[in-house]
């Protein structure tokens, strides 16, 4: 089988790994010697917390797999194309694509063949040869097998800059059932043997007073999780996620939405979860780690365990607690003013940095590409008042919802409309 071919079953089978976005890692270049950065800008397909524009070369080493779960395309019985690069030519490729300009760094992950340790030695000698061999500094996230011997992942650590182990389900009684030659006692042991290695870099690095201490994995680790795969509530995703973020300090929960294969076991649903579940758990995944809201929090503002799909989280919890609303703009602290809808982190230090020199209006909102339609109703300032019967409108929640199709537009007749008091009719039950 000759390279591209090979090149485009495996790019097109590793698609399926939601965990590849780069971030958080040591600011390297080649000015002093060396082949790549992990400051270049190029083709991008993941950002970094600071806007940096990292591409990515995003493939599997194989997609043949001893293991056989039911929900991978890849699984040991499946009907796919198979293809397998040598650590040869995998180097080459990285290489060739950096001095194209089509890449800064590789995500490498892979099927398992002929055992754990055999697969994870090859995914090492690859980010070895890199590093060791032709002084590539760009980013390299490499996914580990937790089964894999611990001296293996703690070479890994050594070149990758962020490593990560996919718990693969919410819930370990769906991994026994869907994919039983999987451990998830295993997979947390090789997680939490990850952390105790990144956190000890990062505290040695910090006392470091003379040499550098030993590198290990500077951007930390990840994981993902399958949606709609098994019968597990959203708010069993979230509080799993809470648990690997407290446990093991991730970087990032990735969640994948499942997708139908051919050939799939009967213990599979038959059709997708909607796409907008996915996204809506990265957004409450967001208001966990930055807005300060707990798992219970979020999915209150749904039902039955399932976040509500038609708004995001933070405008549903806002709609089923308008009693703690409407927040001052000149007065809330900074963590009542990010449970206001439509006022992001950004915005809200804005806000909190303007009202030094004087009152914030409502109008200055506008200034800062605010959504104000949505936060209008929730918040109160100089010029708009959020009270009159406004947070008690029936109506409220089509007022504040999403227009289809329609981009958000600074309407000062629609800000003064919503400034008005609102005065219910005596005879609106007739």
């Amino acid at each position: 089988m000759d390279l591209l071919r090979k090149l485009e079953i495996l790019a097109d089978a590793a698609k399926y790994d939601a965990s590849c976005a780069s971030s958080g890692t040591e600011k390297r270049d080649s000015k002093a010697g060396g082949l790549g950065s992990t400051e270049g800008m190029g083709i991008c397909h993941a950002y970094a917390p600071d806007g940096r524009c990292i591409s990515l070369l995003k493939v599997l080493l194989t997609n043949a797999c001893v293991f056989d779960c039911a929900y991978c395309i890849n699984r040991a019985t499946s009907n796919v194309p198979r293809a397998r690069f040598t650590v040869r030519e995998l180097v080459d490729i990285t290489l060739d694509f950096y001095r194209r300009n089509y890449i800064e760094g590789l995500f490498l992950s892979s099927g398992i063949i002929r055992s754990p340790d055999y697969t994870m030695e090859q995914i090492v000698r690859v980010a070895r040869e890199l590093r060791e061999v032709h002084g590539f500094k760009g980013y390299i996230h490499l996914k580990t097998i937790p089964d894999a011997d611990p001296a293996l992942l703690a070479e890994a650590g050594r070149y990758a800059d962020r490593l990560s182990i996919n718990v693969e389900l919410p819930a370990v009684e769906s991994l026994k059932t869907l994919a039983p030659e999987k451990d998830g006692r295993a997979i947390r042991v090789a997680m939490a043997g990850l952390r105790t290695r990144i956190d000890a870099y990062a505290e040695a690095k910090k006392e470091a007073t003379r040499a550098a201490p030993p590198r290990f994995a500077p951007a930390g680790q990840s994981t993902q999780m399958i949606v709609g795969a098994d019968a597990s509530t959203d708010e069993t995703v979230l509080t799993t996620s809470a648990n690997l973020y407290g446990s093991y300090r991730l970087k990032r929960v990735y969640f994948s939405a499942y997708s139908p294969i051919p050939d799939a076991s009967s213990l599979l649903p038959p059709s997708p979860p909607p796409l907008v579940r996915e996204h809506r758990l990265y957004q409450a995944d967001w208001l966990m780690r930055f807005y300060g809201f707990s798992t219970e929090e979020i999915v209150a503002g749904g039902e039955g365990g399932m976040l509500d799909l038609a708004v995001d989280p933070k405008l549903a919890w806002a709609l089923k607690h308008r009693a703690q609303f409407p927040v001052d703009l000149n007065r809330a602290p900074r963590e009542l003013l990010l449970r206001v809808p439509g006022l992001g982190t950004r915005n809200v230090d804005r806000i909190i940095a303007a009202r030094r020199s004087g009152p914030v209006r409502l109008s200055d909102l506008a200034r800062l590409r605010v959504p104000l339609r949505k936060v209008a109703p929730f918040v109160c300032a100089p010029d708009h008042r959020g009270q009159g019967g406004l947070l008690d409108r029936a109506d409220l929640r089509a007022i504040v919802a999403p227009r289809e199709g329609i981009a958000e537009r600074v309407d000062p007749a629609f800000v003064a409309a919503l400034a008005k008091p609102y005065q219910p009719s005596l005879f609106a039950h007739v």
